[in-house]
């Protein structure tokens, strides 16, 4: 055995199939080695059952664990009891999804354990980088919310602020994604299959969640008070799972609520041999928490969508009442000590529902109760696309939620006579910020219903704010002037470049010191080695070697062989038309039709790399997928073009997946329809990565070109209000396809079924939306990207200076840090203290200044 500490994390970071981890450079202590040791196989023998002769590796990831849970639970604790002690304002983040991904190296790297675990696991016989993948992704989001969403919790406890976060413990989550000929499947993702090592759950901590039945009105005094007598109740039960901050010095819950039925079985009803129906009621209450977002074509699943949403919303805000009340006695200062934040319109809820809580339960006047509510409450707005702001029929609200129909109404009276007011004898604009759409057969608008329900909203990019100003909130904007504000989304650093890249994390720590890791401004110092040829060679050596993993999973999974020396071209995100996954396949199909016309011609090798899921119902992108999967089957088999171009679609696009192709990526396809992409977070984290990004003015790629210099990213296409003049001229692409022949050739061998010869009207929609239904704007911008596209490829072959613009996006992506994100949040937005630097990162930027 290597005896030497220093030798032995050598030794073991040759072995990680990663490249290695960003250990502290802190040498291992052998005592801790020894205790940790220990705590695994005490683990593994009185918590799994299992002698160390006997364990699978499941077991071992599973009491390695067990054994980080049971450090970072001590250091939730204290850091629970402090704020509590120091009556400290805590936030409550609401959101329907939490991606959070694999949690066991995340903890590990932010306890500044990972070393000592690497070593004493190594010492055992097992290597830490076989058990991180017996962890299953945590499926509880579909994308980038979800995602924002767990870079914002890890921020928040790296920030020291006291926060929990709130949504659903979904038993199979987002579905898992099969590749089957080509097609989309969904099948269950059973991430709790084997257990959940991380949760704690609580059996004590239950709350009643009610739907349907009458309202009885009685006077009381004088006042009336509203009596709900719900049809049906379902219990939330709590599970907590610890997220941690930076170096481990603040552990923050993130609470889920698992649904049940009040009596699982009736006992009379199984006597009588009718198996089924004994368990019904308990079997209705489990589809709350079975999937993330079910089926909504049909009735039911409309119906269970809106349950999901007030089973999670009113669980949350009774716990958090409980809380408050416990610590601070009464509810008039709720505002001052509790800051909640609706991550979407999912949580809209939260706006009648303390209203509810407010008024019926604690008998608070109606206006002081709605002074509390909307000072409590702010709401992050997504979209700019107005079906995604969720509407519900009446007639289901007032089925299923009734006394809160009744509320919305009367929220929307008070709301309706301040418009009134602003704007007299303005029908249409009364009609444009109603709470109630009465054009589309009377809908509760729950977009509207956050707006007025809280102080603040935001945007989550410069020009996503601005544009809600415009279009999707103009009207409100007029009404309430001073609500909407900007927060730029962010993402943490210490997952998407410290775990999903440490030989980048290295080498910046080697030319930028040690306290780069808590101060990202730092990076800065990148800047005056950009042009260095070494280090440009160095930076060179560490992309290829992401690159050749992303080779081997391809391989592994594709079966298809690629060549790292490539350009890697990557685009991955959720398969949405304004996403515009077609205009990347589009422009496959053109540059394959070029390279067979001129095969002597010097073609830049390219890799083109899709991921993404489609949403189970939205089957013109399953379609899509489809074309991608086709047109891959022709191109990567056709020996004419002799490999210069590939294509691949990697299934079941998760966290775990993003860890391995984003650092392997040199170009970063951000080429939504302007004025459609909110913000983005994927384009954050390529640019972070070292990859160029070509996109439009769209989201957050206007402050990334802003950040990064123009010269260090490729713009093409329409910017958002050349689209909105388009649309309004009329959506028929023909003239634009007509002095085109390189889009109407790709667009003719698509609906031919060029690239589908067994059924050659596959693809005939396709075609069509690209002629004569363009709202998309793909044949419009196509030529700009296919020449864009050209741009780059000269860019490649000047190997500097592409290794240079490589090396200052990575250099000047600091600003877009979750931490400065959720530092805007606290102080513009809850009005919570963030924690200042530490005396230790103000040392060691001395001594870097020293050394220097």
């Amino acid at each position: 055995m290597i005896s030497s500490p220093k030798f032995r994390i050598a030794a073991l970071q040759e072995q990680s199939f990663s490249g290695s981890y960003p250990a502290l450079n802190q040498p291992i202590d052998e005592l801790a080695l020894a205790e940790i040791k220990g705590a695994i196989l005490a683990k593994l023998r009185l918590e799994i059952g299992k002698d160390a002769s006997v364990a699978t590796k499941r077991d071992w990831y599973k009491a390695a664990a067990l054994a980080l849970r049971d450090r970072i639970t001590h250091r939730w604790l204290t850091a629970e009891k402090e704020s509590y002690d120091a009556g400290a304002k805590r936030v409550y983040y609401l959101s329907l999804e939490f991606l959070i991904g694999r949690l066991f190296t995340d903890a590990l790297n932010n306890m500044g354990l990972l070393p000592v675990f690497e070593g004493a696991l190594g010492d055992l016989g097992v290597g830490l980088d076989e058990l991180r993948k017996c962890e299953p992704d945590a499926a509880l989001g579909n994308g980038g919310l979800g995602r924002l969403a767990a870079c914002f919790m890890e921020s928040m406890a790296t920030l020291s602020i006291p926060a929990i976060g709130y949504g659903i413990r979904y038993d199979f989550g987002l579905f898992r994604q099969i590749i089957n000929h080509g097609w989309q499947q969904e099948y269950p993702d059973e991430w709790l299959g084997f257990g959940n090592p991380w949760e704690f759950q609580r059996p004590e901590v239950v709350y009643n969640i009610h739907f349907g039945g009458t309202i009885e009105h009685v006077d009381e005094g004088g006042r009336d008070r509203a009596i709900w007598h719900p049809a049906e109740t379902v219990e939330a039960m709590a599970y907590d799972t610890p997220i941690v901050g930076w170096r481990g010095q603040r552990v923050n819950a993130l609470r889920l609520w698992s649904a049940h039925a009040p009596d699982p079985l009736k006992l009379d009803v199984f006597n009588t041999g009718d198996y089924v129906s004994a368990s019904a009621e308990q079997a209705r209450a489990e589809a709350i928490c079975k999937f993330l977002y079910p089926n909504d074509e049909s009735a039911a699943g409309r119906e269970l969508r809106l349950r999901q949403e007030y089973f999670f919303v009113s669980a949350s805000l009774q716990d958090l009442v409980k809380r408050h009340l416990s610590a601070d006695g009464q509810l008039r200062s709720l505002a001052m000590k509790a800051a909640v934040q609706l991550n979407d319109t999912h949580p809209s809820l939260a706006v009648t529902e303390l209203m509810r809580i407010l008024v019926d339960l604690h008998h608070f006047r109606w206006d002081e109760a709605w002074k509390i509510t909307v000072a409590t409450l702010s709401y992050t707005n997504h979209t700019l696309l107005p079906e995604a702001l969720e509407t519900w029929p009446v007639e289901l609200f007032e089925r299923l939620l009734p006394r809160h129909l009744e509320i919305i109404y009367r929220i929307n009276v008070q709301h309706l006579a301040l418009a009134e007011e602003r704007c007299p004898g303005d029908i249409e604009f009364r009609a444009a910020v109603s709470l109630i759409d009465e054009k589309s057969g009377r809908r509760v608008r729950m977009g509207q219903l956050a707006f007025v329900g809280s102080h603040r909203i935001n945007g989550v990019s410069a020009m996503h704010s601005d544009l809600m100003k415009e279009t999707v909130f103009h009207d409100l904007h007029h009404l309430y002037p001073t609500r909407i504000t900007n927060k730029t989304n962010g993402i943490t650093f210490r997952r998407w470049l410290m775990l999903a890249n440490p030989r980048l994390t290295g080498l910046i720590r080697d030319v930028c010191g040690e306290a780069v890791l808590d101060d990202f401004s730092l990076f800065e110092r990148l800047e005056s080695h950009a042009s260095d040829n070494a280090f440009q060679q160095q930076f060179r050596d560490v992309k290829r070697h992401n690159k050749l993993l992303l080779a081997r999973l391809m391989a592994e999974r594709n079966h298809i062989k690629v060549d790292p020396s490539a350009l890697f071209d990557v685009q991955i995100k959720r398969i949405h038309e304004y996403k515009r996954q077609l205009l990347n396949i589009l422009e496959a199909v053109a540059l394959y039709q070029a390279i067979k016309d001129e095969p002597q011609r010097n073609w830049v090798p390219r890799v083109k790399i899709f991921a993404g899921k489609a949403a189970a119902s939205y089957r013109y992108a399953k379609l899509i997928i489809k074309l991608i999967n086709d047109v891959a089957e022709v191109v990567n088999n056709d020996p004419a073009i002799d490999g210069r171009l590939k294509i691949a679609f990697l299934a079941d696009y998760n966290v775990s997946l993003a860890e391995v192709i984003i650092p392997a990526a040199d170009l970063s396809e951000q080429i939504s329809t302007a004025g459609m992409e909110a913000s983005g977070t994927g384009n954050m984290k390529l640019a972070l990565n070292g990859a160029l990004t070509i996109g439009t003015l769209d989201g957050a790629n206007i402050e990334i070109r802003d950040h990064v210099g123009a010269e260090n990213i490729a713009i093409f296409g329409m910017e958002a209000g050349d689209v909105m003049v388009r649309r309004k001229q009329g959506l028929d692409a023909s003239d634009l396809i007509g002095r085109s022949p390189r889009l109407a050739r790709a667009i003719t061998a698509i609906e031919s079924g060029a690239f589908s010869p067994g059924d050659p009207a596959r693809f005939a929609s396709i075609g069509h939306a690209l002629r004569y239904l363009d709202h998309y704007m793909v044949s419009a911008d196509f030529d700009s990207y296919y020449d864009t596209q050209r741009s780059i490829d000269a860019r490649w072959q000047v190997v500097p200076a592409w290794t240079r613009a490589s090396i200052l996006n990575v250099a000047r992506m600091p600003w877009f840090s979750s931490d400065r994100t959720i530092r805007e949040y606290a102080e513009e937005i809850w009005n919570v203290p963030v924690k200042p630097p530490t005396p230790r990162l103000l040392k060691e930027q001395a001594q870097w200044g020293a050394k220097r």
